[in-house]
């Protein structure tokens, strides 16, 4: 892609919680012909993403919390989502694991990683690692909830994998990453 793509100018838009910039760009359709397009990226870092799940129980960790654009959007209730966070300076399982204690308030031993897919390739330049992992009721050390300095307000919740499943088809599940981990799951059961 490298000769079919020139770059015109960049100019940042804002630098606050995220860089938004604003690209002229040179692009060299399949066709052979050069097309100008402008673009705008989001820049806010990777992240992280994990599912807790009890095989013995058949249950899972997720939280629940309240999200502006959601909220600005018509979604009028707290997401229920999986774990998540941004990476920071952090490599992807540390950075999982961290966020699963401050979060869930579990230690989590046993963490697989998945795929790292890009969630809205369009306009946000983050990609997202996802993880599953298993729990038991001996790992947690702490009430989690999140990092009130960071102006978290997290509540956690335990529930039945085929619970969380009805509920991405009721609609009380509707953030991508944990329906992609939830049907993950699903298809492809842990066992004990």
């Amino acid at each position: 892609m490298e000769d079919r793509v020139r770059i015109r100018s960049e100019e940042v838009l804002s630098d606050d919680w995220a860089v938004l910039k604003k690209t002229v760009l040179d692009y060299r359709r399949r066709d052979g012909q050069w097309e100008t397009q402008v673009r705008q990226t989001y820049d806010r870092g990777d992240g992280a993403v994990i599912l807790p799940y009890d095989p013995q129980r058949s249950t899972v960790l997720l939280v629940r919390q309240f999200r502006y654009p959601a909220y600005v959007t018509g979604h009028r209730e707290p997401l229920i989502e999986a774990c998540a966070g941004l990476l920071d300076e952090n490599d992807p399982e540390t950075a999982i694991r961290k966020e699963a204690e401050e979060e869930l308030g579990y230690r989590l031993k046993d963490i697989e990683r998945l795929f790292s897919p890009y969630m809205s390739p369009g306009s946000v330049t983050e990609r997202l690692w996802f993880f599953v992992a298993r729990y038991s009721p001996a790992d947690r050390i702490s009430a989690g909830g999140g990092a009130a300095e960071e102006g978290e307000d997290i509540e956690v919740l335990e529930m039945p994998l085929d619970e969380a499943l009805a509920g991405i088809a009721d609609g009380r599940i509707v953030d991508a990453k944990t329906i992609i981990l939830i049907q993950h799951l699903k298809l492809n059961p842990v066992t004990a």
